[in-house]
């Protein structure tokens, strides 16, 4: 669970182009000195909002959000984490590390002329939620977040997550797999817990996705992190969504509630 070979991985297959929309090639080094790809497409305002896609997932998973986004005015950029995609990395540790790869896009975002770097936000999808929040943390310029189905922690999570990427049953497997996933990393999963970051980012917005047909992260995660953020927070639960499914499932919607809160808070 903890390792995602070049060989087999997931590698965006479009760009874009393929949506119509103008973009440019955006490449950062991370800290420890990672490259990482990702896409940035300029909008008709400099207001900002970074993508991060989730758990084995790749960037060009991210354009139909992008593209509701863009449509609305937002400049995007479309980030990736290492490990994934086309990036150096093999090793995936659930934010414990890829905190960095969101310094270096924000720092990519920073240095540009076009972007108001007062009003930059973050949109996480799965994991890259909980890594965005917890990035967000300790990083107010991220002026407004939003998670879609996050996992609250990892322990939280583990048995639901191991279950449907392995189908092993939880017990006994998800204690041995967390031991020896930690081992690999090189830290504890403990910390890995959104909840006791979430509070930090408040008085800055937060909105929560979650879904009550999720089968790969907790359905309780939403309610989780929401009982634990400050104001202001919004938690949209939808029974019958699956994880991440909410603009599949339910577009027009997606796009009036996602481009409302933004709106609101990032404009």
């Amino acid at each position: 669970m903890i390792t995602n070979p070049r060989e087999t991985r997931k590698v965006a297959t479009v760009t874009p182009a393929s949506r119509e929309l103008a973009f440019e090639d955006a490449r950062v080094t991370t800290s420890d000195g990672l490259h990482l790809n990702g896409w940035f497409i300029p909008g008709a305002g400099h207001h900002t909002v970074m993508l991060v896609h989730g758990y084995r997932d790749q960037r060009g998973s991210m354009l139909g959000i992008a593209e509701v986004l863009h449509r609305h005015g937002y400049t995007v950029l479309v980030a990736s984490l290492r490990g994934h995609d086309t990036n150096d990395g093999e090793t995936i540790s659930f934010g414990l590390y890829e905190v960095r790869d969101l310094a270096a896009w924000d720092e990519y975002l920073s240095a540009r002329a076009d972007v108001d770097q007062a009003h930059v936000g973050l949109f996480g999808v799965s994991m890259g939620g909980s890594i965005g929040l917890r990035y967000a943390s300790d990083h107010p310029r991220m002026r407004a977040i939003i998670a879609d189905s996050a996992f609250s922690s990892v322990a939280d999570t583990a048995a639901t997550s191991i279950r449907f990427f392995t189908g092993l049953p939880p017990f006994p497997f998800a204690p041995a797999i967390v031991f020896w996933a930690e081992r690999e990393i090189g830290g504890s999963v403990s910390v890995l817990d959104a909840t006791k970051w979430i509070h930090d980012i408040a008085p800055r917005p937060v909105m929560l996705m979650q879904g009550g047909a999720d089968t790969v992260v907790s359905v309780d995660s939403g309610k989780r992190l929401f009982d634990a953020a400050g104001d202001p927070k919004e938690l949209w639960f939808e029974p019958t969504v699956g994880h991440a499914k909410f603009l599949k499932m339910m577009p027009e919607e997606f796009e009036r509630r996602v481009t409302v809160f933004l709106d609101r808070y990032l404009k």
